[in-house]
């Protein structure tokens, strides 16, 4: 992957030491209280408390939490060394209209170096009139990222009117051209929505529009044009058992490295999500690999 030392041990601690292991990646986000407010807690209340979802990310056995500063220098002192933490490094709310989509910064690499965190996350808006600055901004974090050795998680995410025109933010061209971007950018690990096919394909540019994949074929597509930058899959809004554990199944046959996966898990009830957890773990191990 052309890594400096720090990143690899770094990446070594989340790829084998934590969470499945065997060069799996499992991570437990926490952001969406900034990206879509409390609104995603009512479902279960336990999970308005953050220590809800570092107890499950510590009990679950999760590679790492991902979450804000914020979050991270409140409650993360009691996790230290039972949980590894990704420090997202950007975000924005959900009031404004997604047409201008930029997620300004909430913290810096440095906080991260400060607060221990094995890796930093940052969501580029790949498509939306404000990727000029979203790029420039980006460009400050890889290189202190660099400078300090930590990982770097990019969420890739297709936005804006004219991704819209095109078949939409989950088509394959647009997850495609996402991945690819992140890779362009210099993510080591890139955080994407699995595609989903819908008769808007017909209106993504050639050759997409012809291309007739089945699901695991479209999504190995995606990882190929990741490159050597690892690939994590989106969970998005929580859906019934059966077809979780089908996105991962599908997930990880691609080649993914692993998933990282929010309201799917937190927003059950503890017991209920340590039990999905451990039947994701499960689909881990028939992918993981020892450490080379």
């Amino acid at each position: 992957m052309g890594l400096s030392l720090g990143k690899l041990v770094r990446l070594k601690r989340l790829l084998y030491h934590h969470g499945p292991g065997g060069g799996t990646l499992l991570v437990l986000p926490i952001d969406q209280g900034l990206e879509h407010g409390p609104v995603d807690f009512f479902s279960n209340p336990d999970a308005l408390d953050p220590e809800y979802q570092f107890r499950l990310a510590r009990d679950g056995r999760f590679s790492a939490i991902a979450l804000h500063i914020g979050l991270a220098e409140k409650y993360f002192g009691e996790y230290t060394g039972e949980v590894p933490l990704i420090l997202k490094l950007n975000g924005k709310t959900s009031i404004p209209s997604d047409a201008q989509a930029f997620s300004p910064l909430t913290g810096t690499v440095e906080d991260a170096a400060r607060l221990g965190a094995d890796a930093v996350g940052y969501t580029v808006y790949v498509g939306s009139p404000s990727q000029d600055r979203d790029f420039e901004q980006f460009r400050g974090v890889r290189r202190d990222a660099e400078r300090l050795g930590l990982p770097v998680i990019v969420w890739a995410y297709p936005r804006g009117e004219a991704v819209a025109k095109k078949g939409g933010k989950e088509s394959l061209w647009a997850v495609d051209y996402a991945a690819r971007v992140a890779l362009e950018l210099g993510a080591d690990i890139v955080k994407l929505n699995y595609p989903v096919r819908s008769e808007k394909d017909k209106e993504s540019p050639p050759p997409y529009n012809t291309l007739d994949l089945s699901p695991v074929d479209a999504f190995r597509k995606v990882v190929e044009s990741a490159g050597r930058a690892l690939v994590l899959v989106s969970g998005g809004e929580k859906v019934g058992d059966p077809e979780l554990l089908e996105k991962v199944r599908e997930s990880m046959a691609g080649g993914a490295t692993g998933i990282i996966f929010g309201r799917n898990l937190w927003q059950r009830p503890r017991e209920d999500a340590l039990k999905m957890t451990q039947a994701v773990h499960a689909i881990f191990r028939e992918h993981a690999e020892p450490y080379r």
